[in-house]
C-alpha cells in the first residue's frame, strides 16, 4: 500500500508552540494522503475557550481540517488516556516537561495499553541516549524511561525525532547565552562547544515529512537540525549581524556545578550545565534527515536576521 492509499487516524497531543506547527504540516501532508485524518487532543477549557486568541487558534485548526478531541493528559489516568488513544493509529505527543514529572511515562504506558500502531513521544530535544542517566538535568532520566518502555515491546512502532534546542531558546534572555541588553555572549563550557538548534516550524515540517516518508521509518531515532553551531561562531554571527562588538564570557562546567550546589532546584542552571558538558547536545547538520532529503531549514544567521535585526 502506498502512502496515498493509506488510511490512518493521527492524534496530536497538545497545540502549543510545537503542537500547532506539527498540526499545520500534518494537515498539509494529509491533503495528498487520502484517508488520513488529523486530530488534536485539547483540554476542555482550551477547546471551548471564548478568549479571542484561543478561539482564533481553534478556528484555524478547524479550517485546516483538524478534528478536535477533548481530554487532559495531566489529570487523566492511564486507563482514561488509553481509551482516548485507542481509536487512533498514530499518537504524537507535543506535551512537554511543563506537564510535570511522570507525565511522559504515563502517556507512554497508556499508548502501549491502547495498542496504538505508532507513537512519537515528546523527545524533541537532545540525544538522551548519549547523555545517559544522572545528568545535571534530572528530567532527562524520564526520557530514558520512555525509551526503555518502547524498546522493551514489539507491538507499537515508535519514532523519535531528535531536534536539539528550540532555536529561540538559545536567544532567550533568561537562558543567559545571549544577553543583548548587556552586549555579552556566554559560552556554555567552552567557545568550541557546539549546540544543535531547530525552530518549531521546521520541527513540525520535518516531523510530518518523516511520518509520511516511504519506506516507513520504524523504531528509529531520526536526527534533524536547523543548524549546529559553536558558541564562538554564534558570537561571530551576532557581531556581524548587529554590527557592534560583544563581550564574551565563559561559564565553565565547574562554575555551573558550584552554582547548582547553591541552587539545586534552579531549572535553567540544570540546562546550562548539561549543555556546558557538551555531550549529546549537538550533531553535524550533514548527518541529518533534512540534509539527506535536501530540505532547507532556518539556520542561525537567518534566524538572527528575522528576529533581531530591525
Amino acid at each position: 500500500m502506498t502512502q496515498n492509499e493509506r488510511t490512518e487516524s493521527i492524534l496530536v497531543l497538545g497545540a502549543g508552540e510545537l503542537g500547532f506547527e506539527v498540526l499545520r504540516h500534518l494537515a498539509r501532508q494529509a491533503q495528498t494522503a487520502h484517508g488520513t485524518r488529523i486530530n488534536v487532543l485539547l483540554r476542555p477549557s482550551t477547546a471551548n475557550s471564548t478568549a479571542p486568541d484561543k478561539k482564533r487558534e481553534i478556528d484555524e485548526l478547524k479550517e485546516m481540517g483538524v478534528e478536535i478531541a477533548e481530554g487532559d493528559v495531566v489529570t487523566a489516568g492511564e486507563n482514561e488516556l488509553a481509551a482516548l488513544f485507542a481509536p487512533h493509529d498514530t499518537i504524537i505527543s507535543c506535551i512537554g516537561f511543563s506537564a510535570g514529572p511522570g507525565t511522559q511515562t504515563r502517556i507512554t504506558r497508556a499508548v502501549l495499553q491502547a495498542g496504538v500502531k505508532r507513537y512519537v513521544p515528546w523527545q524533541f530535544g537532545v540525544d538522551y541516549d548519549t547523555i545517559g542517566r544522572g545528568s545535571a538535568q534530572d528530567v532527562f532520566d524520564e526520557q530514558l524511561d520512555v525509551r526503555d518502555l518502547l524498546r522493551s515491546q514489539h507491538d507499537t512502532e515508535w519514532l523519535i525525532v531528535a531536534t536539539g534546542m528550540f532555536t529561540s531558546f538559545l536567544f532567550e534572555p533568561s537562558f543567559g547565552v545571549v544577553d543583548l541588553e548587556s552586549d555579552v555572549v556566554h559560552a556554555l563550557g567552552s567557545w568550541d562547544n557546539r549546540v544543535t538548534v531547530t525552530t518549531p516550524g521546521d520541527i513540525g515540517r520535518l516531523t510530518a515529512a518523516i511520518l509520511f516518508h516511504e519506506p516507513r521509518v520504524v523504531n528509529e531515532t531520526v536526527f534533524v537540525a536547523g543548524d549546529t553551531i559553536s558558541y564562538g561562531e554564534l558570537a561571530d554571527e551576532l557581531e556581524r549581524a548587529l554590527r557592534r562588538p560583544l563581550s564574551r564570557e565563559t561559564w565553565s562546567v565547574p562554575s555551573l556545578k558550584d552554582a547548582l550546589n547553591t541552587e539545586p532546584d534552579n531549572n535553567l542552571l540544570k540546562y546550562q550545565a548539561v549543555f556546558a558538558a557538551g555531550v549529546g547536545v549537538a550533531w553535524p547538520k550533514t548527518s541529518t534527515f533534512n540534509h539527506r532529503q535536501g530540505i532547507e531549514t532556518t539556520d542561525i544567521p537567518t534566524w538572527i536576521q528575522r528576529h533581531l535585526i530591525k
